[in-house]
């Protein structure tokens, strides 16, 4: 073989093996090409993931929150009205001891509810001797009842007239406008046992706090029940 078959022969080595280098070099570039894509598909999809978890994340803050503001305003509404339905059931109380004031102011009458008021008081004692104490404007009327207290007490118990001994210390006097935070009393009496272990506390204020106690429910529905519906 000459010299110029064997350049030939080299010649169509070299071509070949640059054809395989060049098609290989294509599969190389095709497939890296391809993982390429696979891996940036992967990312962008791990990526939308992550900001779909992210978003919703978020958005159950969202309305974790709305729903806690909901939930406090609810309350505050709540209580706005509680708090108004209250103002409103003490100005009534308030009302009403206010008028108790007038009850006083009728002698004729207040003397009479002074000794009902003195012998329903002896029935819830039952002492054959009793301390007794009232207003210092209400002394003399006081005084003046309680014989006939006695003696209706006496017939309804059916045992001797029981000894009432007037306490020196009295009562506070009506509510004033000058002193308004002032201890009060609207009218009324105050018994109790000789050894001062049994009290029964009979006075205007006190019927007054006992009576609207027991109306309260009866009050808040008749106010109320409209609004609540």
């Amino acid at each position: 073989m000459n010299d110029t078959d064997v350049s030939k022969q080299i010649q169509q080595m070299v071509r070949f093996i640059r054809q395989e280098a060049e098609e290989k070099a294509n599969e190389i570039s095709v497939s890296a090409e391809e993982e390429f894509n696979i891996e940036k598909l992967q990312l962008v999809e791990a990526e939308k993931k992550k900001i779909r978890q992210e978003y919703e994340r978020k958005e159950k803050q969202v309305e974790v929150r709305k729903k806690i503001e909901y939930s406090m305003q609810l309350n505050a509404s709540r209580i706005k009205v509680l708090q108004a339905q209250d103002d409103l059931v003490n100005s009534m109380k308030e009302a009403a001891a206010k008028e108790l004031l007038n009850i006083s102011g009728d002698h004729r009458n207040y003397k009479r509810l002074l000794k009902d008021l003195v012998v329903q008081s002896l029935l819830r004692l039952k002492e054959p001797s009793v301390l007794l104490r009232c207003r210092k404007e209400d002394l003399h009327l006081v005084e003046s009842v309680l014989d006939s207290a006695k003696g209706e007490y006496a017939d309804k118990a059916k045992v001797h007239a029981p000894e009432i001994i007037v306490d020196n210390v009295h009562l506070p006097p009506a509510p004033s406008n000058q002193n308004e935070h002032a201890r009060f009393c609207s009218g009324g009496v105050v018994l109790a046992s000789r050894d001062g272990k049994i009290v029964f506390e009979n006075t205007l204020d006190a019927r007054l706090d006992v009576v609207f106690r027991k109306k309260l429910p009866e009050i808040r529905k008749s106010l109320f029940s409209q609004i609540a519906a």
